[in-house]
């Protein structure tokens, strides 16, 4: 059943603030190593279409952004940012150019995770000593703001379209899988919806626990988690 978030918890706020800067930042950092990989790899339509930047704005449609907002809310399900067009006919390596290009995104979650690490530890060392609550919440922040970027690494790991794992897998197997990997692109859409909703509403009805995504990224996340985060 659908709830509201609790706007009077006190980790309201810094969770929200967390969450979106998290999102916000890695999925601008995501983008923008897509953008910037292919331009290295020889295809220049990302950078004609301005993806070559920093700005977030360049990052997202307005659609993506407002669910981006809502997921931080805790009252949304799936958001994005704006996928950069890339054409692989352009890149050196062929299809293993374009896995290169795929990887880029997720691996940069993963590095802005491990840069935040470091600070979330020295916050945490102050906090043993006694800290003002301003610094609790930095602390709080610091730590939501890593957990998303594990969970955009992870999830866009899924090797299923239109997720960056599909793109990776297709660029590793040998060319007799491409053609039957291929055709699965046309139901990017409604195997991603499948896979998010209604699977596990199938599951809910049935009062079976059926996640795949979860399945997937659970393992892995919980490993990440506990290795940057201490549990």
């Amino acid at each position: 059943m659908f709830q509201l978030p609790d706007f009077s918890s006190p980790d309201f706020i810094p969770r929200f603030i967390g969450y979106l800067l998290g999102f916000v930042i890695g999925t601008t950092f995501h983008e923008f190593m897509h953008a910037y990989s292919a331009l290295r790899l020889g295809d220049d339509t990302a950078k004609r279409m301005g993806r070559i930047t920093l700005n977030p704005a360049a990052h997202f449609d307005p659609v993506g952004f407002i669910l981006m907002v809502m997921l931080a809310m805790g009252i949304g399900f799936l958001a994005w940012g704006r996928p950069v067009q890339v054409n692989p006919y352009a890149l050196r390596f062929g299809r293993r150019g374009m896995s290169i290009v795929a990887v880029a995104g997720p691996i940069t979650n993963l590095v802005f995770a491990t840069a935040l690490t470091p600070l979330y530890k020295l916050t945490e060392v102050w906090l043993n000593s006694g800290s003002p609550p301003l610094l609790v919440d930095i602390h709080r922040v610091l730590l939501y703001m890593i957990y998303v970027n594990i969970l955009l690494f992870c999830f866009n790991l899924i090797p299923i379209p239109p997720l960056d794992g599909f793109n990776i897998l297709s660029g590793i197997l040998p060319n007799a899988w491409v053609s039957i990997l291929e055709p699965i692109r046309t139901y990017s859409l409604p195997i991603l919806l499948a896979a998010v909703f209604f699977v596990p509403y199938i599951g809910n009805a049935l009062n079976f626990d059926l996640n795949p995504v979860g399945i997937a990224i659970g393992p892995v996340a919980t490993l990440l988690r506990n290795l940057f985060l201490g549990g």
